[in-house]
């Protein structure tokens, strides 16, 4: 089915909580039509998108493997059947599997890798085949602070986050001839989901290590991904949404 109205078709991975979660409801709140996608969380996933609908959105809960492009690519495959395009795709879905670099297993190594990364551009590839052909669309990838500045013990994530936006910045440079912008962002430190399982030490230095003493709050965010996902003329950039000095 194609649409000829206004409502956009925004894919999230790993939409079923936290930031996810609340970006899908922002989209939902601007009645887009919003893919929101998980890995095993159907529970979570499902309450999820019942909130999108509930928001003034439609929904298409999708369940598929960030890290498989035949399972990303049957995905890309099943939201144009459904709705003709793909407008946005925000890459959300993450992983952190801690450990000093002397001590991190090959497993954790990869499996933070192959989520963060690889993920991303597994749906950066799918989607952006639809978008070449209409010569129009945004990507978003939900990076890190930690992909610029290291964090002991985080050295599969951050590593991962900082080729999060490599990617970023050298598809931004491929897609721009076709009016594809691409930019990532770094959300702060968010005491839900995969942040609220840090220690209460951990947290206490974030917050000191913000200028402004807080932590980031998921509505402003998902706000920001909103507006940045509606701007023609931005491409290519890293935006820090918190007061971590750069």
């Amino acid at each position: 089915m194609v649409h000829t109205d206004n409502k956009r078709v925004v894919v999230v991975t790993g939409a079923s909580r936290g930031l996810g979660r609340e970006i899908a409801l922002r989209f939902g709140r601007a009645a887009d039509r919003v893919v929101v996608n998980y890995l095993s969380r159907q529970q979570e996933a499902s309450a999820a998108a019942d909130a999108v609908v509930r928001a003034g959105g439609e929904v298409f809960l999708y369940q598929a493997d960030v890290r498989a492009a035949s399972e990303v690519d049957c995905m890309a495959k099943s939201i144009t059947e459904r709705w003709g395009t793909i407008d946005v795709l925000v890459n959300n879905a993450g992983l952190t599997k801690d450990g000093l670099l002397v001590r991190l297993s090959e497993q954790d190594w990869d499996d933070v890798i192959d989520t963060n990364l690889k993920g991303a551009l597994n749906c950066m590839r799918a989607v952006s085949k639809i978008m070449m052909k209409r010569r129009c669309g945004h990507i978003i990838n939900i990076s890190s602070i930690v992909g610029i500045q290291g964090r002991a013990g985080q050295a599969n994530y951050a590593s991962s986050k900082a080729g999060l936006i490599a990617l970023t910045k050298t598809a931004a440079r491929e897609f721009g001839r076709f009016n594809i912008k691409v930019n990532a962002v770094l959300p702060g430190y968010i005491p839900t989901g995969m942040g609220g399982n840090i220690l209460s030490t951990v947290r206490e230095r974030v917050i000191n290590e913000n200028a402004l003493g807080r932590v980031s709050e998921p509505e402003e965010v998902a706000d920001f991904i909103y507006h940045l996902s509606s701007m023609k003329n931005v491409s290519g950039q890293v935006f820090n949404l918190d007061s971590r000095v750069v």
